[in-house]
């Protein structure tokens, strides 16, 4: 009964209207984009749950002789496509991040020898991992299965909100093993364990924890682990080396049968006698809090052993969210469409027990009252489509979002808002201070329902944090010097863009005197426009501009994943103004129309880790955010075919429904929200604002089940690949002349028809 509960309090909401529920899981291919730089995880996860079983195919270390190793950029997911083996399925994993972590409790089942490290991939036999194919492998929404072929060993994985199921059938032998190992992770080094801990407590329990140093420099994942069948022995191997001090512990023989294991480097086995086809059954839950914590989600998620009913539940659950947008197209535009779906609604992930405790950044423990805690927050990235996406159709979890950002703030001791926050843990990844732009985004478009005034003076006070990475020159000279910071440039831009979006809030909550400051402060971008190139451009402490400088490259040249091509068209909350500088519409069409047509040799992204040739549409890269709105900007030139022509070509070309599908990082749903806005027809240019950016609508027609019980319907006439130009627009039953769509539109339910033609419409 418990279980049932729990699961429908998940789903309650995700359809609230009389639409007929679809069938839409058979959509999603979880195995898009994991190639090359997708970065995405294949195995089982529920909607934005705290875990996310799935396979790791390699071990590789993040530093060699105490140097970067290039190669564990490939495995920011643990899964790599074109890999041969597996070395065992964990926990907790990111969704197309271009750096990493997590990769916490890996679990491998094997035969035979007992083998207690992972060998190599190239002798699979010098370890535990075995190979495996992808003709004998299944990637679902919420489960995944496939054989471990060295072993005979068919796994299967699905999961709740907190809890992994594993599913293992086994060949008969009286040598079945099952290692839980927990020094293995995803950017692993020497020194990232801090400390691992198990505690034995019966034939089928164990429960402990894990503390690790990495991206997240403090983190503590609690556990409890429950088998379907008792183990005959149990053991552990303690790698930590040559300890000094060992105290009187060497009374004890700790490498068998001992139920208290404590070291940095713990990897654990338990034996099993099997017979043909057996499966042996585990239940792995994850806290933030504690080991019992573990245990209530254990038992309250999942009260039972029937493996099939939770893969069913997951794959309802699953339904229940891909039903909030129901689409009409062909069978590769829904793969794409779901599998975008699906990848959006993975990250941000719960971060909260079953009875709302969770760990703050102060390292208490805090009672979540009335709203799910969350974290996961990939800022830079995910501020621009993600959250306004879920403005639309996620609204209530959003609404907790913008909560677990402003929890962030209050349990921060340095008092900012997120950057790019997880597990209880800033990791000042990336580039401006976006949580504002969430934030303001959220109070615009009466998502959130929280202390509105509060929220707005978390953001004054964090974009007013003048020692955080340029803060203080940025206010003072209207700049970040050249000389003080590598990427002086983007982050004046990006600061000025926040900027823009607290003003938007201050206006929306009456507070002029804020909207004045902040609207002023907005126009900063122009201090880093050099005239004379028509670009962008590092600035010096005295004034002038750098003299060394390369429009192409993205080293060195003052930004942050991209060159001054891509971000001097970063200024979306101005872009007539930018029309102006750039010397007027026709100069700045020029411009728009070379970055499309342009030719960026080999040697200006070759090092580069998260862009290949297949992100890059002429000098335009799609793979990486900073650009993701300019294909846009031609709505504020008059001419608009001009942005339905290439938001149809980045479709094509960047969206594919294949492994190597995404011509960039997914980076926690950014690059899958960019697709379902704009496959739909309209994008989120100016987040803060109240409006959208009309495109070219690539489906046939689409309706959005709203959280309030009203729909909004998208039909399109002369849908076809070459019909990409809008002849005309009807909002409601009128003439719609506008190439803006306001949110209300949306919110209050309504219909809006496009009439689409090979001509352009000029």
């Amino acid at each position: 009964m418990q279980n049932k509960f729990f699961i429908a309090l998940l789903t309650l909401g995700a359809l609230t209207t009389n639409a007929q529920k679809l069938d839409l899981v058979k959509y999603v291919n979880p195995m898009i984009g994991t190639e090359k730089m997708g970065h995405t995880f294949p195995g089982a996860t529920v909607p934005f749950g705290a875990v996310q079983l799935s396979p790791e195919t390699d071990s590789i270390p993040y530093a060699v002789n105490h140097k970067y190793n290039p190669k564990t950029y490939d495995y920011c997911a643990g899964y790599r496509f074109e890999d041969k083996t597996i070395t065992g399925f964990s926990h907790t994993h990111f969704n197309g991040t271009g750096h990493s972590d997590l990769g916490d409790f890996l679990i491998m089942p094997t035969v035979g020898k007992l083998q207690l490290n992972p060998g190599t991939a190239q002798n699979p036999e010098s370890g535990y991992r075995s190979r495996f194919s992808h003709q004998n492998e299944t990637a679902q929404a919420g489960y995944y299965k496939v054989k471990l072929e060295d072993y005979n060993i068919w796994a299967e994985m699905t999961a709740s909100t907190r809890v992994g199921f594993h599913q293992y059938t086994f060949p008969k032998t009286d040598q079945a093993h099952i290692i839980l190992d927990l020094n293995a992770g995803i950017y692993n080094y020497d020194d990232k364990n801090t400390w691992t801990y198990v505690r034995v407590i019966n034939d089928t329990l164990v429960t402990g924890y894990r503390q690790t140093r990495g991206w997240a420099r403090n983190r503590t994942v609690y556990f409890a682990m429950t088998f379907s069948k008792p183990f005959k022995n149990y053991g552990q191997k303690n790698e930590d080396g040559q300890v000094d001090y060992k105290g009187f512990w060497r009374k004890w023989n700790q490498d068998e049968n001992f139920p208290l294991i404590e070291g940095k480097k713990i990897k654990m086995y338990f034996d099993f006698d099997t017979n043909e086809n057996e499966k042996v059954k585990i239940k792995f839950a994850i806290s933030p809090v504690s080991q019992s914590n573990a245990l209530e989600n254990l038992e309250t998620e999942i009260p039972h052993w029937n493996f099939d009913q939770v893969k069913n539940e997951a794959k309802e659950n699953w339904n229940n969210e891909l039903n909030r947008i129901q689409i009409k197209s062909s069978e590769a535009n829904k793969t794409n469409f779901y599998t975008a779906m699906y990848h959006t609604f993975i990250n941000p992930t719960t971060y909260m027990d079953v009875n709302g405790q969770y760990k703050g950044l102060d390292q208490e423990i805090h009672q979540a009252k009335d709203f799910t805690n969350y974290t996961t927050f990939s800022l830079w990235d995910t501020y621009r489509a993600l959250h306004p996406l879920f403005n639309i159709i996620q609204p209530k979890r959003n609404n907790d979002m913008v909560k677990s950002m402003m929890k962030h703030y209050e349990q921060n001791p340095i008092k900012m808002l997120p950057i790019w926050s997880h597990y209880a843990n800033e990791n000042w990844c990336m580039s401006g201070y976006h949580s504002v732009t969430v934030i303001a985004d959220a109070i615009v478009k009466g998502v959130y329902n929280g202390d509105a005034n509060a929220a707005l003076d978390a953001c004054i006070v964090t974009a007013n944090k003048q020692d955080y990475e340029g803060i203080g020159d940025y206010i003072e000279k209207g700049y970040i010097p050249a000389e003080k910071n590598g990427t002086s440039v983007s982050n004046t831009l990006e600061y000025a863009f926040d900027d823009w979006s607290i003003a938007q809030a201050a206006k929306k909550l009456n507070r002029m005197d804020v909207y004045s400051t902040f609207m002023k402060r907005s126009e900063n971008w122009k201090n880093n426009y050099d005239p004379t190139i028509g670009f962008m451009r590092p600035r010096l402490a005295d004034g002038s501009f750098k003299k060394e400088f390369d429009p192409l490259s993205t080293h060195g040249q003052g930004f942050i994943e991209g060159n001054t091509w891509n971000f001097s068209f970063f200024v979306p909350q101005n872009p007539n103004e930018l029309i102006n500088v750039m010397g007027g519409r026709k100069q700045f069409i020029k411009k728009l129309d070379a970055l499309f047509t342009m030719h960026l040799p080999d040697e200006y992204f070759a090092d580069t880790e998260d862009i290949t040739r297949e992100g890059i549409i002429g000098g335009y890269v799609h793979g990486n955010e900073p650009a993701h709105h300019i294909a846009y900007l031609y709505n504020w030139t008059g001419q608009p075919w001009k942005t339905q022509e290439k938001i149809r070509m980045i479709l094509d070309m960047q969206y594919k429904p294949t492994a190597d599908g995404l011509g960039g990082n997914d980076d926690t749903g950014q690059m899958s929200a960019w697709y379902i806005f704009s496959a739909l027809g309209f994008y989120p240019v100016q987040q803060g604002a109240s409006e959208y950016a009309i495109g070219s609508p690539l489906v046939d027609h689409a309706i959005l089940n709203l959280e309030n019980g009203k729909q909004f319907t998208i039909e399109v006439k002369n849908q076809s690949p070459k019909n990409i130009y809008i002849q005309k627009i009807e909002l409601n039953g009128k003439t719609y002349s506008s190439f803006n769509l306001d949110h209300q539109a949306i919110v209050n339910g309504g219909k809006i028809v496009f009439y689409m033609s090979d001509k352009p419409k000029k």
